[in-house]
């Protein structure tokens, strides 16, 4: 598992995605209980453009491991670009529920609140 995924993640990381996909395919196939491989190939079918691909891999990394900081935020991420804006804040609550301390995080709150629930005098 651990030599898939860092083939995979080294693939990513040099922006070899077709590479990437495969290590990471291979990873899910041989490991469909690791929750890290999933939301790792989501990762890599983001970066494609392949949100659908993307969201479904999230999907099976959070019924794995339903707590998973990343895939939360990569879900997060993914409704705010697809202008799902109060299924994105409640992402973002369910992130900062696991990691309450990540700047970047409490920005895309504060904006998404002022979107969803407007701006409180």
């Amino acid at each position: 598992m651990d030599l898939l995924l860092r083939r995979g993640t080294a693939a990513l990381e040099s922006g070899d995605m077709k590479a990437a996909v495969e290590h990471l395919t291979a990873l899910t196939d041989h490991a469909p209980d690791f929750a890290e491989g999933w939301n790792a190939r989501a990762t890599v079918f983001f970066h494609m453009g392949e949100l659908g691909l993307s969201l479904e891999d999230i999907r099976h990394t959070l019924a794995l491991n339903p707590n998973h900081f990343g895939a939360l935020m990569g879900l997060a991420v993914i409704f705010e670009e697809l202008g799902h804006e109060d299924e994105a804040l409640e992402a973002y609550r369910a992130v900062e529920a696991i990691h309450p301390h990540r700047p970047e995080l409490h920005e895309a709150m504060e904006r998404l609140s002022k979107t969803v629930e407007g701006e409180h005098l």
